[in-house]
């Protein structure tokens, strides 16, 4: 299947498995990725997933990763998870999220000096661009903006983002004809999640359920951005039980010709 031949997609910021399987639906429709997980074992997992087809690292490693061209589309594929990058701008998964080399911030623009311009107007960093981000929240998308190209597509995955911080992003990026949008997982079963209501549908819902509607944000709904989609069994909207018929008055009425 080819539905994504040709695009170049970065997933970060997810510690659920909605990220992975944003990344595998890619994956199988002949995208290339680069996915960020945190843990050595979520990143091992994830080449075990996604074997060659995805470049797998460090959250601190992406923005070096990026700057430096050898992002999703590389031929080189680590296949280790260890998040170490095999160009020439190596990194750690270092929790100050500085550059271990020169020091400056992971998301800098190092080979030339200039920083990434972070909201409207043309994009300035060097290096790999991807025309879609898939990110939990805001502040992981924002310092990736530089990297995303104009007429591409962002779309949030956490439940946290609120529909004004959502339209106002869109707002921000419309000169660049960057869409962006949100789902809004809830009810969505995890490895080892205890016994919990059950939304409307009555039942848990899946992360291959969250990740078919973000990817349908991301490349089928076009003329979209700024929305917030549900994807939670009907919990945003709960069943409520129909109104009641008016009561009669009680007592005897007299009757009137």
């Amino acid at each position: 299947m080819t539905k994504y031949a040709r695009r170049r997609a970065l997933v970060v910021g997810e510690a659920t498995g909605i990220g992975l399987a944003i990344a595998k639906r890619l994956v199988e429709g002949g995208a290339s990725v680069l996915l960020a997980a945190r843990t050595a074992g979520a990143r091992a997992h994830a080449v075990t997933e996604l074997g060659s087809a995805a470049r797998v690292v460090a959250p601190s490693a992406v923005a070096d990763v990026l700057a430096g061209g050898t992002g999703a589309d590389t031929a080189a594929r680590t296949g280790t998870g260890t998040g170490t990058s095999t160009s020439t701008s190596t990194s750690t998964d270092t929790p100050t999220g500085t550059h271990p080399d020169t020091g400056t911030r992971s998301g800098a623009a190092t080979d030339t000096g200039a920083a990434p311009r972070t909201g409207t107007g043309p994009r300035t960093a060097p290096g790999l661009r991807v025309d879609l981000l898939f990110a939990d929240a805001i502040p992981s998308a924002r310092p990736l903006l530089p990297y995303v190209e104009d007429g591409g597509a962002i779309v949030l995955t956490s439940p946290t983002p609120c529909p004004d911080a959502v339209r106002a992003l869109a707002a921000e990026l419309a000169a660049r004809g960057i869409r962006v949008n949100a789902v809004a997982p809830g009810c969505i079963e995890a490895p080892g999640s205890g016994a919990v209501p059950l939304p409307p549908l009555g039942r848990l819902g899946a992360a291959e359920e969250v990740a078919r509607a973000a990817l349908f944000l991301a490349t089928e709904a076009t003329f979209t951005t700024g929305a917030r989609l549900p994807v939670d069994g009907g919990l945003a909207r709960p069943c409520t039980r129909p109104p009641s018929p008016p009561r009669l008055p009680s007592g005897n009425l007299e009757h009137t010709p």
